[in-house]
């Protein structure tokens, strides 16, 4: 009994780590993404904005919306008010290609989590359980897919490891 709390645990907090070192790339691709964006559009302080992107994205849901407010003032009264709309869409391309592309695979890579699944999860755990769903789905994802593995290779399912 204590033995199989101890696999359990060990399981779970090696799933955990897996999803942590995803979430830490995927902070970084995000903050890097930021930065070379803002260098673009001429935003001053972007590494500042860049990096704070990068921290932000670990809050879900809210970090990426209070990513936007620094640049997206500095854009707005800039002498380009045009740039306000450019980190705008630079806003929409990161967050897209984040969600849709970044996300999925650096789960996959990292936790061993199939692409569409750790797609489609957040999205509907997001709709069944509107905050806390989005929230908990890729550690939750990065776990159950964990035990998995780990029911797919003991010897009494049948196939060896």
């Amino acid at each position: 009994m204590l033995m199989d709390l101890r696999d359990h645990a060990r399981t779970t907090g090696s799933a955990l780590k897996n999803w942590f070192i995803a979430q830490c790339y995927d902070s970084l691709a995000v903050a890097l993404m930021w930065l070379v964006g803002l260098w673009v559009i001429h935003i001053p302080w972007a590494p500042l904005w860049a990096v704070l992107a990068g921290v932000l994205q670990f809050i879900p849901n809210f970090g990426v919306l209070l990513s936007l407010i620094g640049p997206a003032l500095l854009g707005a009264f800039s002498s380009n008010p045009v740039r306000f709309f450019y980190v705008l869409g630079l806003f929409a391309v990161i967050m897209v290609m984040d969600g849709l592309l970044l996300q999925p695979y650096l789960m996959k890579r990292t936790a061993k989590v199939p692409f569409w699944m750790a797609l489609l999860a957040p999205i509907a755990l997001g709709i069944i359980i509107p905050f806390w769903g989005v929230l908990l789905a890729p550690p939750l994802l990065a776990v159950i897919y964990a035990f998995r593995r780990k029911a797919e290779n003991t010897p009494e399912s049948g196939s060896v490891g």
